[in-house]
């Protein structure tokens, strides 16, 4: 009987972000990404949400390489957690591209994991070994340098995860995908693509990232006050068009945000970006610099809440003042479930009395993943007998697979899986097998784990309908109340203005539970306590028409 491959995505199907994928064959293991996702506003008080990588604990030992497609946080975030769980069993090399391990290392040095972490370069068409496969990273475009798709190759068959991708003509670094590596792929046969599926429902052709930096020229020159460029601080490409820009029309550039600077600095040392020496202005210099003379590039295009921009937003930036003349240029699209944070700080812009133009009032940004047209290319050069559609929420997924019976795939030969859920495959076909264990771990400050659903719920009825406190002494002898119960409040709507006479009729409600409780002789705290929750709830919903969240303490004295 032949061995079995199996893929078993743990993250980014069915959602977009936490990718990571296990490629096990002959019981061993290449692991391809280890992403994260940033949580979403009903998720609070969370920091980042990682997948639920336990089934690489159980098999740390089985690990043979990390593989990473490319330095955006979806798919590396998660890497620091990972090698701190399997670290004291196994630590498996971790491959990538130079600008990949470079953000990883510093990553990695930021959680003092440094030492520990094995980190190779890994040029595209290189080959390597691990365990039974022999893996290749194939050069594609995306939004970031260094982004590759990696296929991996065993007895059975070849494997090939694309990362994400775009097929970019005119690339920035003039370095398009490797196609032809690719149909050589499907000439010698492709036995399982697993696709990003992110564009899948946007025709025709992404535009190419080289076409964003005239209409960035075309923007700056309009302006006549200090121009504020937002975008992802790992585009580097873009940070360069946009240097460009701003050079064309005579104006300098400050780089504002730590992960921005950071970013910048490793792909000037790797040359994916060239800044004109003195041209860069000190962020501390930027409000004594001519208005009409400076560009700044700045993170926080998510409206993520810590961000420069953000905080400029909200005049909580130590540097930079945003001001009335000011043009701020999104160049970036919201991530799906940040739109609500965007145009919070959007709308905070136009109060400071500042400009904002956004993707969709001039072609200031290109996507990085590849429109429908683009999938079927990658389909039809690499011709794979199963598709497993990754990267991206359960409509995308089925549009995809949809997309890839149109160009001949097998209906039979596409798989919608979910996260947790493997594809087998061997010698008599391929087909879903048992699910294991999957979803998602919270990091919540320096806590990694599952936060409970009850602790998010209860965040949630805080920020909602705030907290009620009772404090109430009672006899030992009898439970009857010997003090004035204390009452403790906070952010419960309506309750700041309604003056005394609610709160004496709420401790006469209080007394009469206890009351009641005495006389039915309960003196166990326990049963005092619920008694005393569900009376007290009861009577601030009939006044108030809210549901606070009601902690009553009982003392005995």
């Amino acid at each position: 009987m032949s061995s079995t491959l199996r893929v078993l995505p743990l993250g980014g199907l069915g959602e977009i972000g936490k990718n990571m994928t296990v490629v096990e064959y002959d019981d061993r293991i290449v692991v391809v990404d280890t992403g994260l996702m940033f949580p979403t506003p009903e998720q609070m008080g969370i920091d980042l949400v990682l997948p639920d990588f336990a089934y690489l604990r159980e098999h740390a030992l089985d690990i043979e390489a990390i593989v990473l497609t490319h330095g955006h946080e979806d798919h590396v975030g998660a890497l620091p957690y990972v090698l701190r769980e399997i670290a004291p069993v196994r630590v498996p090399p971790v491959y990538g591209g130079p600008l990949t391990t470079e953000l990883v290392r510093s990553k990695l040095d930021e959680h003092r994991l440094g030492d520990v972490a094995d980190l190779k370069q890994v040029d595209p068409g290189e080959l390597f070994d691990a365990g039974p496969f022999t893996i290749e990273t194939i050069r594609l475009s995306h939004s970031i340098p260094d982004s590759c798709g990696v296929a991996l190759s065993c007895e059975l068959g070849t494997t090939l995860v694309t990362g994400d991708y775009k097929f970019d003509q005119t690339p920035v670094d003039g370095q398009p995908a490797d196609m032809a590596r690719l149909a050589e792929l499907g000439r010698e046969g492709v036995l399982l693509l697993c696709g990003d599926s992110t564009n899948v429902d946007r025709g025709g052709i992404a535009p190419s990232e080289s076409s964003v930096g005239p209409h960035l020229e075309e923007a700056f020159a309009r302006c006549r006050g200090r121009i504020v460029v937002t975008c992802f601080a790992s585009n580097i490409h873009r940070v360069q068009q946009v240097v460009d820009a701003a050079a064309t029309v005579g104006r300098k550039v400050s780089l504002v945000g730590r992960s921005m600077r950071k970013n910048v600095n490793i792909g000037r040392n790797l040359g994916h970006i060239e800044i004109p020496e003195g041209m860069q202005v000190g962020v501390k210099e930027i409000e004594d610099f001519p208005d009409h003379k400076l560009v700044v590039i700045s993170t926080g295009s998510q409206g993520e809440p810590l961000s420069a921009l953000r905080r400029m937003a909200h005049g909580d930036h130590p540097n930079v003042d945003l001001r009335e003349g000011d043009t701020v240029i999104f160049s970036a699209t919201p991530i799906p479930g940040n739109e609500r944070a965007v145009n919070e700080t959007i709308n905070r812009i136009y109060q400071l009395g500042a400009n904002v133009i956004l993707a969709r009032d001039a072609p200031i940004h290109a996507s990085g993943h590849g429109f429908a047209e683009e999938l079927k290319l990658m389909i039809n050069l690499t011709d794979p007998r199963y598709v497993m559609p990754f990267h991206g929420d359960h409509r995308r997924m089925r549009l995809h697979g949809e997309l890839a019976e149109s160009v001949g795939v097998v209906p039979e030969n596409v798989f919608r899986a979910a996260n947790g859920l493997p594809l087998e495959i061997d010698s008599r076909g391929a087909r879903l097998g048992a699910a294991e264990q999957a979803g998602m771990i919270f990091v919540d400050g320096l806590d990694v784990g599952d936060v409970e659903d009850v602790a998010l719920r209860d965040r949630r009825m805080l920020s909602a309908d705030g907290i009620f406190i009772v404090v109430a002494t009672v006899s030992e002898q009898d439970g009857r109340s010997v003090t004035p119960p204390e009452l403790i409040f906070r952010g419960v709507p309506f309750l700041d203005g309604a003056g005394d006479e609610l709160l004496d009729e709420l401790r006469e409600a209080v007394e009469d539970s206890l009351a009641r409780s005495a006389e039915e002789e309960i003196r166990e705290i326990d049963l005092l306590q619920s008694h005393l929750h569900d009376d007290v709830a009861r009577f601030v919903y009939e006044r108030l028409k809210r549901r606070p969240m009601v902690l009553p303490v009982v003392v005995e004295v």
